[in-house]
């Protein structure tokens, strides 16, 4: 069963402002992460999962009840940790 992805409105802010190409390799990824998230998505400190793609990372929090995977942080890796 496919999960939801939902966006924060920073993050989805962040990543209108990236060049096509980099935009649509990030959502691609997604869809793949919205299939089998756990074969992507890495602990991080504490409570979220990072994923990453490319030179960007997003911080994702996981609601297992309901299937949902809700991008909190999205940005270069340098700005991010």
């Amino acid at each position: 069963m496919k999960w939801e992805v939902i966006w924060h409105p920073k993050a989805a802010k962040n990543v209108e402002q990236l060049p096509r190409q980099v935009a649509e390799r990030v959502f691609h990824k997604l869809e793949q992460v919205a299939q089998e998230p756990f074969k992507y998505l890495e602990h991080f400190e504490g409570e979220p999962y990072k994923l990453r793609i490319g030179d960007y990372r997003a911080l994702i929090d996981v609601d297992f009840g309901k299937k949902i995977l809700k991008i909190r942080v999205f940005d270069h890796r340098g700005r991010i940790y």
